[in-house]
């Protein structure tokens, strides 16, 4: 494994609105990163496609032996195979529960469960096989897994390859082909290892080769999925054909949606409309973007997620999503009931392929290409050019012990709090001495931290440290 290399990255940032959005390294060294996945805690789970989950730290470093490794299991041999998926039960704390979705070297999808050793590795022997769906090409796999407020598991699945949907699967409901799924996993029944919920849609629908795990249809490619953390609002990026790239969005109780791929692609744009429904009957996206009409070319959707976390206000609400091709981070914002969609910024040798949500909002990004995961940040509240409190900190870098000079401050402090890069608390004091404050920091680990200033006015100011 390589070793991961820690270092601040800061780029030329963007006007958007009131925001500055950019974004900061936080780790690099991954091999194709697919997916991001926290629990309750500061850990951010990194899915390789290759078969690897590997756990990185809240300060920045990352576990020399991987979280799990199934690569022996895992196909990720050309198109779109590998190891796609990763969902945490919502009790993983108590029972040790996560579920991966992975291409098996027949080429086809396996969901299963496995289960925790202790906090920093998993049971490789552990596999319950919940689910086959067998696969007719290579490539339209989606692979996001997630549990809804709900909570089941909701599993995005492609229309299984080729152009165009040619057997139509995306509109069938007798395959699980091109769907959201929805399954208890607390449960089971029928011989299966998992159940079906009571109120799943297409459950008693009176044809008996209709598949009861399909909760919405009609999607060709669906790369990445999200429950918003305030609302429950469900988010869909579906991947386009040739021309248009789409965003969906709807209450997360929503079920039995037609999303109307193949009849149609992004907003309103008939794609083959032989015996399909009108495009009334369908849901259609909030947000779309062609591959030419929008700037520098663009090919593929990665979604996202909407921003719910407390360190950067400006961001509150706003919908982030990528670009593969065209390298660039999007954002829709709210405007009365639609959204405005914005391209703040370019990046390059990326390959933007999963946003993550870490426990505490914050948003993060990996690039299949660079093996890289950074953190989305704002840069209007820059933490190396404002000084609003007259407060120099040194030595930073340090390996012991960290000076305050306060000696210029109009207002006393309330408090110092040092948190890791996902805002879990570290250290705090109240104790603060007049020209010269010192803490040791000699127990941190080695990495990125977070210095935060309040004086008894409310004026805050924040600070990066590095510990070496």
């Amino acid at each position: 494994m390589k070793k991961s290399t820690l270092f601040l990255l800061f780029f030329i940032t963007s006007f958007l609105y009131a925001q500055n959005i950019d974004i900061e390294l936080i780790a690099n060294g991954f091999n194709s990163p697919v997916s991001i996945k926290a629990t309750t805690d500061s850990k951010l789970f990194i899915v390789e496609r290759n078969g690897v989950i590997k756990i990185l730290n809240g300060n920045g470093t990352v576990n020399g032996t991987p979280f799990l490794d199934i690569t022996e299991k895992v196909s990720d041999s050309g198109g779109e195979r590998g190891l796609l998926g990763l969902a945490f039960h919502p009790n993983y704390v108590t029972n040790g529960y996560f579920y991966v979705n992975y291409i098996n070297d027949s080429g086809n999808t396996v969901i299963a469960r496995y289960t925790r050793t202790n906090e920093t590795t998993a049971n490789v022997d552990s596999e319950l096989i919940l689910l086959r769906i067998n696969q007719p090409d290579t490539n339209h796999n989606g692979g996001d897994m997630n549990f809804g407020p709900d909570g089941y598991l909701y599993i995005a699945s492609g229309d299984g390859g080729g152009s165009g949907d040619p057997s139509n699967y995306a509109q069938s409901l007798n395959t699980l082909l091109g769907k959201l799924l929805r399954i208890d996993v607390d449960n089971t029944s029928n011989g299966n290892n998992y159940a079906i919920p009571s109120n799943n849609p297409y459950l008693n629908d009176g044809d008996s080769n209709t598949l009861p795990e399909i909760w919405a249809y009609g999607l060709r490619n669906p790369w990445k999925f999200s429950f918003d953390k305030t609302t429950g609002d469900l988010w869909i990026a579906d991947v386009g054909q040739g021309v248009y790239e789409e965003i969906n969005m709807v209450l997360s109780a929503t079920s039995a949606l037609n999303y109307g791929w193949r009849c149609y692609e992004g907003a309103n744009h008939p794609y083959n409309t032989d015996n399909c429904p009108s495009e009334s009957a369908t849901t259609r996206p909030i947000a779309e973007y062609s591959h030419n009409g929008n700037g520098v070319f663009k090919c593929s959707i990665t979604g996202g997620f909407r921003y719910r976390g407390t360190l950067y206000p400006n961001f509150t609400g706003l919908y982030f999503f990528a670009d593969f091709c065209s390298d660039e981070i999007g954002v829709l914002t709210p405007n009365g009931s639609n959204w405005t969609m914005t391209f703040p910024k370019q990046y390059s040798n990326k390959g933007w392929t999963t946003f993550g949500e870490g426990n505490d909002g914050e948003l993060y990004i990996a690039g299949i290409e660079s093996g890289e995961v950074f953190k989305i940040v704002d840069t209007s509240l820059s933490i190396e050019n404002v000084n609003q409190l007259n407060i120099s900190i040194y030595p930073n870098p340090t390996d012991n012990l960290i000076n305050f000079n306060v000696s210029l401050l109009k207002n006393p402090l309330k408090f110092i709090k040092i948190s890791d890069i996902h805002g879990k608390l570290i250290k705090q004091t109240t104790s603060i001495n007049s020209p010269l404050t010192t803490l040791s920091v000699n127990n941190l680990a080695n990495g990125i931290y977070f210095i935060e200033f309040l004086d008894i006015s409310g004026v805050k100011e924040i600070k990066k440290l590095i510990k070496y």
